[in-house]
């Protein structure tokens, strides 16, 4: 004989991924699609509405406000029109995630393709993942080496 489940009853729910598991893939599809230059996986990964900042500076042709998905998206195109790919270098020391959080550090170098100065320092991103996308993008980096590098 078989039990039957009492009536009114359900069945335990599979768990789905915590908010920091969600968060890590996020990113980590996030930082594969940036390195790949891969705009319209980067466009799907942002929230329509973006919170973000990266100091503005206004020689540098490829940080400006942005706040729509598409063109924070847009943002790793720009900044690939300006320098030379194959000088570019990006790594990352640290990756910590917390909740729907994640804190990124690392190093960036590259060379402007107009002037063929070169720019370096360390940076550090902060995301946020919400319903599985990125909602808030702020980085903080060497902006005065990127400055000069971008100055003729």
């Amino acid at each position: 004989m078989t039990a039957k489940p009492a009536t009114g009853t359900t069945s335990p729910a599979t768990p789905g991924p915590s908010a920091a598991e969600t968060t890590r893939t996020v990113v980590q599809d996030f930082l594969a699609a940036r390195m790949a230059g891969d705009t319209v996986r980067l466009t799907a990964l942002f929230a329509d509405e973006v919170d973000w900042l990266l100091a503005e500076n206004p020689v540098v042709p490829w940080i400006r406000p942005r706040t729509t998905g598409a063109a924070c998206a847009a943002q790793a195109e720009e900044m690939a029109a300006h320098t030379v790919p194959e000088e570019s270098r990006a790594s990352v020391d640290a990756f910590l995630v917390d909740g729907t959080d994640a804190v990124l550090t690392g190093h960036v170098a590259g060379t402007v393709r107009a002037t063929g100065k070169t720019f370096e320092g360390p940076f550090a991103l902060r995301l946020t993942v919400e319903n599985g996308r990125v909602t808030r993008h702020h980085l903080y980096e060497n902006s005065l080496s990127v400055a000069e590098a971008c100055t003729p």
